[in-house]
């Protein structure tokens, strides 16, 4: 073999693909040609126009953070405004009104067993003795109150500090 340069463009554009003739070809790389300007002629035609409204909203006082807030509130709205948003609020809201139902059940029991618990004998005889104790030590502190305040306090009413 011998080193020959070979242009794969050249021989792509000689030789048809399989099933086409080379007329037919021809006329194929001719539309591909026309399609390819066509698209380079758009995309400047594009970036002119986006060039453009950049410059009419910069002149409105527009900036980029309004279009994202009308891009947001449209989009929210969109939301709002579906299917799947509107059985998604409806089911969180019987959840919700099922779960606040369930709680006041829940307290309604617990105050009740805590009213049953007050009104058992062990809670009275335990609230007793809490009240004898208070009367000892409340009833002792004043009488040792009584001895040892100075005269000049006497104008003064003395003050129950008691825990109880």
């Amino acid at each position: 073999m011998t080193d020959v340069p070979v242009d794969n463009a050249a021989s792509a554009r000689t030789s048809a693909p399989e099933g086409l003739t080379d007329a037919e070809a021809e006329e194929l790389r001719s539309e591909l040609a026309k399609v390819e300007e066509e698209i380079i002629t758009l995309r400047q035609v594009l970036a002119a126009k986006e060039r453009h409204c950049g410059e009419l909203k910069r002149k409105l006082g527009l900036t980029p953070f309004d279009g994202l807030k009308q891009n947001l509130s449209k989009s929210w709205h969109d939301v709002q405004v579906s299917n799947a948003y509107k059985k998604t609020q409806e089911t969180l809201s019987q959840a919700g009104q099922k779960t606040s139902a369930a709680l006041s059940n829940v307290g309604s029991v617990i105050s009740r067993k805590l009213g049953d618990m007050r009104n058992s004998a062990t809670f009275k005889s335990f609230e007793d003795r809490v009240g004898t104790i208070k009367s000892k030590v409340v009833g002792s502190r004043e009488n040792s109150t009584d001895l040892q305040s100075p005269p000049s306090s006497g104008d003064k009413p003395p003050q129950d500090s008691a825990p109880f």
